[in-house]
Formats: structure tokens, sequence, C-alpha cells
């Protein structure tokens, strides 16, 4: 089955040559040129992957990601200027799975785009595929893999699918420190680059998460200066 991708930039140049280039390889590619069209098109029909544009007119990727997120866990890509050191910061803490600094290479953003979608693919499995235990109960944690699940106490945590991977990963080995490295390949796999701050910001966004329904939350233990691992019951 054909994926879909949004591409959403308000630069007809750039939308015109990456619609080329993944059309070749075979995806649905649905164009925007605002912010405000694009959230629009994809609340009424979702696509499979997003990519973002930051600095748009209308509205911008920052407030079409903030207003995705309380209705979709779908996979997004913000591009970024080569200085907004502080737009793909804040990109990560609002719930965006990866970042390309423009310019940049087609290959490597499609790279990234088949890397978040294997990922996507796995993590939503259905239930009659999904290999034998597909859920993971950690006290007041449980992470049900086959249908992208994540409850805190009974209580329903919307994850993006990075999100989803690193509670599974730390979650999996109570006690066992995780290096940022570590979680690096756990949630991006070890062909893409990300630096550690993506990794902080996640772990960040995924307290914050879990403390708007148990402000008491500490399972996610930071050692400062080697990893993060998630606390034994």
């Amino acid at each position: 089955m054909k994926h879909t991708i949004a591409l959403v930039d308000d630069d007809r140049n750039i939308l015109e040559s990456v619609q080329m280039t993944l059309e070749q390889e075979g995806f649905i590619v649905r164009t925007y040129t605002d912010g405000e069209s694009a959230l629009q098109g994809l609340l009424a029909k979702p696509a499979d992957l997003a990519v973002l544009d930051i600095k748009m007119p209308r509205m911008d990727g920052m407030e079409v990601l903030q207003r995705l997120r309380t209705r979709s866990a779908m996979p997004v890509i913000f591009l970024t200027s080569k200085d907004d050191e502080l737009d793909e910061l804040m990109g990560l803490r609002l719930g965006a799975d990866d970042y390309i600094t423009k310019p940049f290479s087609q290959r490597l953003l499609l790279e990234r785009i088949r890397t978040l979608l294997r990922r996507n693919e796995t993590s939503r499995a259905e239930g009659s595929g999904a290999p034998p235990g597909g859920v993971i109960t950690r006290g007041h944690l449980t992470l049900d893999e086959t249908k992208h699940q994540c409850l805190w106490k009974g209580l329903d945590i919307q994850l993006t699918v990075t999100e989803f991977l690193l509670v599974k990963t730390l979650a999996a080995r109570p006690g066992m420190v995780k290096s940022r490295d570590q979680l690096i390949d756990a949630a991006y796999g070890e062909s893409v680059y990300v630096d550690d701050r993506t990794i902080d910001s996640h772990v960040k966004r995924l307290r914050k998460k879990f403390r708007s329904c148990d402000e008491e939350f500490d399972q996610i233990e930071t050692l400062y200066g080697i990893g993060y691992r998630y606390k034994e019951a």
C-alpha cells in the first residue's frame, strides 16, 4: 500500500522538487503552501507523515504541529533554517519526531521519511500480526504495542512514535541506564544522525505529558553525564 506524505512549505520550488522525488519513489504526495490550509487538510484527511516548514504565512509550522498533536500522533519532520537552533528545540518539545536543516539533501529527507514510516508501522502493528509479548506492564505503566497505547494509572497518554519507542526502551529494563546514544539508536535507528539534545527534549516532553495526569510522576530518572533510566518498582 502506498504511503501518503504531506509537504507543507511556502517555497514552491521546494514543494515541486521534493514532490517529484517522492512520487518517483512511489509515494502519494499532497502539498500545501501555508499552515492554515495544511492544518485543515490534515485534520479532514490525515496523511501517513507530514513534512512541515517552520516559517510559513497565515500559520507557522509550530502552531500547525501544536494543533495537530491534540488530535493525531502522525509522524512529523520539521524543516528548519540553518541557524534556527531554538526552532529545532521548540519543535521537538511540541512533539516533532525529527528535523532537517535547510538546505537539505533530498536523499537524506527520503531516508528520514522511510525510517519514520517503518517505525510507525512497527509500533502500530495489527494485533493479529503482532508478536507475543506486545504488552509491557511496569507498575502503573502499561504499554500496548499492538494498539500504540500508553496508559498511566489507567489514563491514556498520547505519545508520538518517537516518544512511545523511548518509553518502551526505558521501561523494558527498569533500573538499567540507557545512554543518549542507545536511546537515539532505539528511537531513530543507526542510519539517522541526531544529537543528544534531541533526546533531552523528548524526555522533557514525556515527563510533561505524564505529569499532566499525575503531578508526582518521577519514573524517568536522569543520570547527569550518563543518560536515563526507568525507576525500578
